[in-house]
């Protein structure tokens, strides 16, 4: 295989194209980063298998594709748990090499008894599944097992809904390296600490920046409850090459993780990288519309965030990255409703307008999708928007950084740079060994606020 370190028309993400890491970017990554296996398969095997679930038809909708020798008749039973709970064993006759169906459950119509089955960052329920295909005579051909959860996402006017209720964001950027092994957790429970962390730490959400993740960390954020944003990692050049790469990848990407529900969100773009000219270049703007539409097409059930940072045109959430240091000047900044259209065609917290000419989006949910990034570490090399000396020091900003941001009724989250230092880039509420600068305690007060809206 080959690599090239020089090729920017791949995706890449953060990885750097010097031979040293510098500013925002980091070492590069090559070979096998996640984890592979071998798996005997009997002649006749179930290949993928897919949940949809939806809250307004109280049911989900499941896809199984078939893969091998296709001797008919075959039948395919389907039983769903919720604890000991029996939600569902049906059966069904397979005539092809797919199978769809809609697994209706009986709705209790209240919500007190409809949240008994709901998944959220509170409450993660899963609904465990077990699938066996089964000759004609009954012997079993193949049996998997999976999981899957009632929630819905979506948006409404200014805010994010969660189970079709108003739902407030509070991410964290998480960049998803470790300093003993990179870009590959060092183990599963590496992966579920970090779960537990950004939960510790009082976020209800991660937003994964230029990396997809390995499937074991979106498992433990199934199993224990957390949202995630699932961004794709950016080429850096326009041409033809790149477009190609990226569309196949991300089509890939959709396709392996849709059925998690701790995934809320797409990010196909991150602040304009690989479509520099937006503004002017109309090739650059289809390209963006493109993709989101292409993922609304995939995936019809979850928000897309088009272009996040700046330069909107096609949308469901606007997203600002903003590291003004000052909260002040952020409360200025940001202080009513009623500063949108201004917002919008004046201000340029990152040197580039918002949203496109054309384009006017006012009426979507606004996130502040990146700030923070305070600094803090005893290396001189280290990097970050603005620096405390201390972790003291850094507790008294974050604090009063996130007690403006809550103030503020214009957005529906935030998501805050970042999670854990990585490389020479310091500005983590952890050190790269997962150790908070400021005790636990005191970041999950500044991270809730009083976000409760």
């Amino acid at each position: 295989a080959e690599d090239d370190p020089l090729d920017l028309a791949k995706p890449r993400g953060k990885q750097d194209w010097l031979p040293e890491p510098h500013s925002i970017w980091y070492p590069r990554t090559t070979g096998i980063w996640q984890t592979v296996w071998i798996e005997r398969l009997p002649r006749t095997s179930i290949a993928s298998v897919r949940w949809t679930p939806s809250l307004v038809q109280w049911d989900l909708q499941l896809d199984v594709k078939l893969a091998g020798l296709l001797t008919a008749p075959l039948r395919l039973d389907v039983s769903l748990t919720s604890g000991s709970r029996l939600l569902a064993a049906d059966s069904y006759l397979i005539t092809g090499d797919e199978l769809s169906r809609r697994i209706a459950f009986s709705d209790p119509g209240i919500d007190d008894s409809r949240n008994d089955l709901l998944w959220s960052p509170e409450s993660p329920r899963l609904i465990d599944a077990t699938l066996v295909l089964r000759a004609e005579d009954g012997a079993v051909v193949d049996q998997v097992g999976s999981y899957t959860a009632l929630r819905d996402v979506g948006v409404s006017r200014d805010r994010f809904l969660l189970n079709d209720r108003p739902y407030y964001l509070r991410l964290v950027l998480d960049q998803g390296y470790w300093p003993e092994s990179g870009a590959t957790a060092p183990s599963d429970e590496a992966l579920r600490r970090d779960v537990e962390l950004a939960k510790a730490m009082g976020f209800n959400g991660v937003r994964k920046h230029q990396k997809i993740e390995d499937p074991r960390y979106l498992y433990w954020a199934d199993r224990l409850g957390l949202l995630v944003w699932e961004e794709m990692p950016s080429a850096y050049r326009f041409t033809s090459t790149s477009v190609e790469r990226l569309t196949r990848e991300w089509i890939d990407v959709i396709a392996r993780d849709r059925s998690h529900p701790c995934i809320v969100a797409w990010v196909p773009f991150n602040e304009s990288w690989g479509v520099p000219n937006l503004p002017d270049n109309p090739s650059h703007r289809h390209y963006v519309q493109s993709l989101y539409h292409l993922t609304r097409t995939l995936d019809p059930h979850r928000p897309v965030i088009g272009n996040d940072g700046w330069e909107s045109s096609a949308t469901d959430i606007i997203g600002i990255h903003d590291y003004d240091g000052d909260p002040e000047r952020i409360r200025a900044r940001y202080y009513s409703d009623d500063i949108v259209p201004r917002l919008f065609r004046k201000e340029r917290p990152g040197g580039r307008v918002l949203v496109l000419e054309g384009h006017g989006q006012s009426d979507v949910p606004i996130v502040l999708s990146e700030f923070g990034g305070i600094a803090c570490s005893s290396g001189t090399q280290t990097w970050g928007y603005s620096r405390s000396d201390t972790g003291e020091a850094l507790k008294l900003r974050y604090t009063e950084l996130l007690r403006a941001v809550h103030d503020l009724r214009i957005f529906a989250g935030y998501c805050y740079t970042q999670f854990a230092d990585t490389y020479q880039e310091a500005n983590g509420l952890l050190h790269a060994d997962r150790t908070p600068k400021f005790p636990l305690a005191d970041i999950l007060h500044a991270s809730r606020g009083v976000a409760d809206r």
